[in-house]
């Protein structure tokens, strides 16, 4: 039996490799192959629809890049400009995008039909403390053995639940019954802004 080779195009080629949506690169200068180009000069003006060869000569005596900012247009668009300094501003503003993305986990309170008021109220002020810092939270009311037969025990805990977390929070799923379990998900109230 021979050993198989894994080239890369027999690697590439594979039907077994589930193949990933290829993200189409931004051409500059040389890798733009079209004849003609509607061409966006440094400063942002309309120079008109040139062949490739003079927008990559004025590129060129500019000391500049062309770069192909919309290859789906006819003729494609492309602009004069500092490719190096484009990528540094695209990674920026992705970067930028990213650190003011807020994430939003889902947190869980647990109770039990026969929960004591203290443990009522100390998880009651968990849910409060984790809402107001902008988290959802899945309160759970789990049922065993006979407590099966006292489903309204937990629906009055939900509706106390909801009761007294009052304004903080609003119920986002309404209560459930999930097999054994009694579940209702919270999230914080969206602060609506005044328009000045």
């Amino acid at each position: 039996m021979q050993p198989i080779s894994f080239t890369k195009e027999n690697y590439i080629a594979s039907p077994n490799r589930p193949s990933r949506p290829q993200v189409p690169a931004t051409r500059v200068n040389t890798q733009i192959r079209v004849k003609t180009v509607r061409v966006i000069n440094s400063d942002s003006e309309q120079l008109g629809i040139l062949n490739l060869e003079e927008a990559l000569r004025l590129a060129d005596e500019q000391g500049l890049d062309l770069v192909e900012v919309a290859a789906n247009a006819d003729p494609p668009v492309c602009r004069i400009m500092d490719y190096g300094q484009y990528k540094y501003q695209q990674s920026k503003r992705q970067h930028e995008a990213k650190r003011n993305q807020k994430v939003v986990h889902l947190k869980e309170i647990k109770l039990r039909p026969k929960t004591e008021e203290h443990d009522f109220q100390f998880k009651l002020r968990h849910a409060i403390s984790f809402v107001e810092a902008g988290d959802k939270v899945k309160v759970t009311v789990m049922f065993r053995g006979r407590e099966m037969s006292h489903q309204d025990l937990g629906r009055t805990l939900m509706d106390r639940f909801v009761e007294q977390i009052g304004e903080t929070a609003m119920v986002e799923s309404p209560a459930k019954m999930e097999g054994r379990t009694l579940t209702m998900i919270l999230a914080p109230k969206k602060k609506i802004e005044k328009k000045s």
